[in-house]
Order: structure tokens, then sequence, then C-alpha cells
């Protein structure tokens, strides 16, 4: 009896022993399961789309949307739905086009303005970024100039042109206040709301580690906050490009030069329908150029380092 009471003691106890090993054994396993499941999730697959791919999907639908547009505007032409000097052919307005880029002048009018606005929005980058830093983490700021710099953000960008004119006169300096005051409004809102979507615990990790001010701003906050400041910068060069069309059209000098919005004013002046079309086309494209060159890419190289793209496009 005594044989077979320590026999079923140590049984026991080999049982007992043998559970909680088997116990931690599936629990690790679990949780290397859940650790693949999450890496897995993590995991961006990253296909290059093929030359083929981009011209299907990339280049074709706005080929065939415009092909379209000028279809559906040679029908109303030829079904007079108007007269002739409201809605032009199409021919005539690419005649127009043909005659500027013979004379010489297309590349002139275009670069005009393509250069003021470019060099407009840097300037307004350079002030924007800071106050928009500023007014983001001062509360007293934020405060203070927050709803200005939103109602300046809705305010019509032509409302600036006659006082500039007066403040300025008739000079480049006049057209890149108005291009000041309707883009950094926008490049400041637009980093104030990317940092206010920036996790807390980033900046606390920050402060651990011994980054503050400064350093912070630009190791933490910035590249944390950078899908909403490059939405900011977006906003703002469309702001610009509408500010100084605005300009363009109303301010009228020899010393401004010809530019797309002066272009489109005299062919206005001149009752030319045709020429007031093709300066309407011309703005149209450069503003979708400039979208589609530099601020397309830099928001797809952005979302694609955050995961945020399925594959490269």
């Amino acid at each position: 009896m005594a044989g077979t009471e320590t026999t079923g003691a140590t049984d026991a106890t080999a049982t007992a022993t043998e559970k909680p090993a088997r116990s931690a054994k599936s629990t690790a396993q679990d949780l290397e399961g859940l650790e693949a499941g999450l890496d897995a999730l993590d995991t961006v697959q990253i296909k290059r789309t093929s030359p083929a791919e981009v011209l299907i999907h990339k280049v074709l639908p706005p080929i065939v949307a415009i092909a379209v547009v000028v279809a559906v505007w040679k029908v109303l032409v030829v079904a007079k739905v108007t007269d002739d000097y409201k809605l032009p052919d199409p021919g005539l307005v690419w005649n127009s086009l043909r005659q500027l880029w013979l004379q010489g002048e297309l590349l002139d009018i275009v670069w005009t303005s393509v250069s003021r606005g470019l060099f407009g929005f840097l300037i307004a980058l350079a002030i924007g970024t800071p106050l928009g830093l500023i007014v983001a983490r001062v509360s007293f700021i934020r405060a203070a100039i927050g709803p200005i710099l939103s109602g300046l953000q809705s305010l019509p960008s032509v409302a600036w042109v006659p006082p500039a004119v007066i403040w300025l006169g008739l000079n480049d300096q006049m057209m890149y206040t108005v291009i000041l005051l309707g883009a950094v409004p926008s490049i400041a809102n637009g980093l104030v709301a990317g940092i206010d979507q920036v996790p807390p615990l980033f900046l606390r990790a920050g402060r651990t580690l011994g980054a503050r001010g400064l350093v912070s701003a630009r190791h933490i906050l910035l590249p944390a906050a950078l899908p909403g400041y490059v939405a900011g910068l977006k906003q703002g060069w469309a702001f610009s490009w509408r500010s100084l069309m605005a300009a363009e059209i109303i301010a009228k000098s020899p010393d401004l030069g010809l530019g797309l919005g002066q272009y489109l004013e005299n062919q206005r002046n001149n009752s030319d329908m045709a020429g007031v079309l093709l300066g309407i086309i011309l703005i149209l494209v450069v503003g979708i150029a400039i979208e589609l060159l530099v601020f397309a890419p830099i928001e797809r190289r952005v979302l694609r380092s955050r995961g945020l793209l399925a594959s490269a496009r």
C-alpha cells in the first residue's frame, strides 16, 4: 500500500509539473502567432507599376476626357447654340496658341507668371512654416491669431489687390504681397492641422531623449506632421496661383511684363474670345502641371514612407 501510494503521489506531481509547462509552451506559440499576424499587417506590399499600366490608368483617362470635352465643344459650335463670338471654334483657339508660339511669346508669357508664382510661394513657405509651428505650440498666440489666419484663408485673394496697389504701386512687390497674403494662411493652417494630429506620445518620447525646442520641432513635430503639412502646401500653392492671376488681371503696367493673367485681360479688351479661352486653358494647364510634377510625387513619397500606399503609383 505504501508503495502504491508513493507511486500515485509521484505521478500526480509529474502531471502537475507538466501542465504549467504545456501552458507556457502554448502561450509562447500564441504570442508568436500574434506577432506574425501583426508583422503581416505592418508589411506593405509595394508593386512597381509597369509602363503599360501607367499608360492605361494614368495617361489615357485624361486624354480621353480632353477629347470628349473638345468633341462636345465642336458639336456645340456646329449646332450654333450661341453666337460665334461667344463660343469660338476649337480651331480658332489652336490658331491663337500657334500664333503665340510662332511669335516667340508663348514661353515668355508662361514663364513670367510661373516664375512669379514659384518665387512668391517659396517666400510664403519660409514665412508660413515657422508661423504654423508657433501657432500650433504656443497657446496664447494660437488663441490670438488662430482665428485671424482662418479668416484670411477664407478671404478671396482678389480683395487684396486694390490695397496692395495703393500701398506699393504697380510693381512686382505688389504681386508678391498679394501672393503672400493668399498663401501664408493656408500653409500655416495646414501645418497646425498636421501638428494637432501628432500623438502626444511622440513628444513625450522626444523629451525623454532630450529633444526640446527647435530640435523637437525639426526631428519630431515636422516629420510626424508631414501629411497635413503637405496638404497645406498644396493648398498654399493653389492660393498662390489664384492670387497671382487675380493681381495680373487687375493690375496693368508695362513694368509688370506680360503674364498669363494680363494676357487674358488683354484678349478680353480686344473682344477676342478665342484668346480668352486660350488664356484660361494655359492657366489651368500650368496649375495642373505644377501639381502633378511637384506636389503629387512629394505626397506619394510621404504616404508611402508611412505605409499608407499599398502599391507604388
